[in-house]
C-alpha cells in the first residue's frame, strides 16, 4: 500500500531499529523531521516541530512513549502518535485505547503492519497491530465488560480489595443478600465457573477494566 506523504518524529533506543525505521519511511515518502534516542528528546523534538505523526518505542530512557503521549495529550498537540513495542499486556492496550492513541504496533511485526498503520492513522482512523488480540481476548473482555452495570463494577473493586460480601454490603449501604444477587449475576455475564474465588481472581486480573 503506498503511503500518503507526511512529517513524522521518530524514537527509539536501539539505533540499528531507528536507522531501519528511518530508513523504511524515507522509502515511503515519509518525510523524517527528526530522531531521537530517549523520550525527553523525543518530546522536546515533538513540541517544538509538531508533526504530522511521532512513531515512538514504548520503552526509551526518561519517559517511556505512553508518557509522551499523556503529555502530548495534555498539551493538545496534532500530532498522531503511533506506539513500536514488545508487549501484548491488556493494561497496557487499555491505556494506550485510553490515550486515545492512533496505533500500536507489536515490533515483531512491524513491517507488515507499519504502512497500513500510517494510511490508516492519516486517514483519522486507529490502527492496532491483530497480534495483541490473540490469547488476551480483549475483544471478548471489552464487550463482557460493557455490560457490566455501574454497581456492578463498584462491587467488583471491593472483590479486588478483598472485602468480603458482608463488608460490602456495609460500604454500600445494601443488603449482603444484593450483593449475592450482584455477585450472581456477574459470574454469568462473565462466563466464570461458580467457584467461591472465581471473581475475586477475574477482578484482580482485569483491576484496568473495572477502575
Amino acid at each position: 500500500m503506498s503511503l500518503k506523504i507526511a512529517t513524522v518524529v521518530i524514537a527509539d533506543d536501539h539505533p540499528l531499529l531507528l536507522k531501519g525505521l528511518k530508513d523504511f519511511l524515507l522509502e515511503n515518502n515519509i518525510d523524517v523531521l527528526e530522531s531521537a534516542v530517549d523520550g525527553k528528546d523525543a518530546l522536546a523534538k515533538i513540541k517544538n516541530l509538531v508533526p504530522q505523526l511521532a512513531i515512538l518505542d514504548m520503552e526509551m530512557p526518561f519517559l517511556t512513549g505512553l508518557e509522551i503521549a499523556a503529555e502530548c495529550k495534555k498539551l493538545k498537540l496534532p500530532t498522531k502518535i503511533i506506539l513500536l513495542t514488545l508487549h501484548k499486556e491488556l493494561y497496557l492496550y487499555h491505556q494506550a485505547k485510553e490515550l486515545n492513541l492512533s496505533g500500536y504496533i507489536l515490533k515483531e511485526f512491524a513491517l507488515n503492519d507499519l504502512s497500513n498503520a500510517i494510511d490508516a492513522v492519516l486517514r483519522g482512523e486507529q490502527f492496532f497491530s491483530e497480534k495483541i488480540f490473540e490469547d488476551k481476548e480483549i475483544v471478548n473482555q471489552e464487550s463482557e465488560q460493557t455490560h457490566l452495570t455501574p454497581s456492578e463494577k463498584k462491587i467488583l473493586r471491593l472483590i479486588a480489595e478483598g472485602c468480603s460480601t458482608k463488608e460490602i454490603a456495609e460500604k454500600l449501604f445494601i443488603a449482603e443478600r444484593t450483593v449475592d444477587k450482584h455477585r450472581s449475576n456477574m459470574i454469568s455475564k462473565l462466563k466464570l465457573e461458580k467457584k467461591h474465588n472465581s471473581l475475586l481472581l477475574w477482578a484482580q486480573k482485569n483491576r484496568e477494566i473495572i477502575d
